[in-house]
Formats: C-alpha cells, structure tokens, sequence
C-alpha cells in the first residue's frame, strides 16, 4: 500500500494575527476531548519567548473542563505552519507532559477560519472560526479544502 503523501501546511502564518480566542465548529471525535463537549473553544496568547499559551476549553454535563499548555515552532528555522503543542495532564494535577501537532493546514486571507490537523490524518480535529457561527460558503470551502486533502468529511461531528 502507498504511502499517504504529508498533508500540506500554510506558510508564513502570521502568529500575531493567529492569537485569540477561536471557536471549534467541526472536528473528529478523539479520546483526548469529552464526547459530549459543547461550546468547544481555544484562546491563544504571545508569550514574550514567541512560544503560545493556549487555554483550551469545553462544556460537558454543565460543567467547564480545561487544559492549559504551549505552543512553539516544530522547526523555527521553518516557514510552515507545523507547531508542537505540549500540555501537562492531568489538568488538576499537571506532571505528566503530553505533546503533540498542531499543523494549520489552511487560513483564510482575513484570519477568520481555519483547518487545523496533524501529520497521521487520525486526529485531524478542527475546523475553527473567530465566531460562533458559520456560513455556508464558508462550509463548503472547507469540506472542499477536506476532500483535497484526501481525508474523510464522514468523521468530524
């Protein structure tokens, strides 16, 4: 069987105008996330040393869950948009660290929408937005953006 050929990455991505709070609209199910997550969402700051903070934030049974981590360059050297990102688990416990990709496969010009995957395609979780909502155009590009890729729309939720 071939090999899958590596997912392509944006480059340049503009990490100032990245920053924020985003909105997850679609993504894979994943052992890491509560299956009965809503309101999912990612806030991401500067640090002074260029690496991110990320607060990463879901709603399950009424309760808040939460997990705070760091995001940095997988190559610094690079122009691609390949980020590590290591969180500390358990949240209430942090000693335990847990790394892992964090690929911005597409963002629109204007830093409203996003693809966001990793390199084995099993986790490709997220299509994310600055709000709450999503219009159809915007659906539409990126399930076309999916196909291309050569991953499945059946998966996300």
């Amino acid at each position: 069987m071939a090999k899958a050929k590596e997912m392509e990455v944006e480059r340049g991505l503009d990490l100032n105008r990245y920053m924020g709070r985003w909105y997850e609209i679609a993504s894979f199910p994943s052992f890491f996330q509560p299956r009965n997550g809503v309101d999912t969402r990612a806030t991401y700051t500067l640090n002074p040393d260029g690496t991110v903070h990320v607060l990463n934030e879901t709603w399950s049974n009424g309760k808040r869950d939460a997990i705070e981590g760091t995001a940095y360059k997988a190559d610094p050297k690079s122009d691609e948009a390949k980020l590590k990102v290591k969180f500390y688990v358990p949240p209430f416990l942090p000693i335990i660290p847990v790394t892992g990709d964090y690929w911005v496969l597409y963002i629109d010009t204007d830093y409203q929408y996003a693809l966001i995957g990793q390199p084995s395609r099993k986790y490709l979780w997220s299509m994310i937005l600055r709000s709450t909502s999503i219009t159809g155009w915007v659906l539409k590009d990126f399930f076309f953006r999916q196909g291309c890729r050569g991953s499945s729309i059946s998966n996300f939720q």
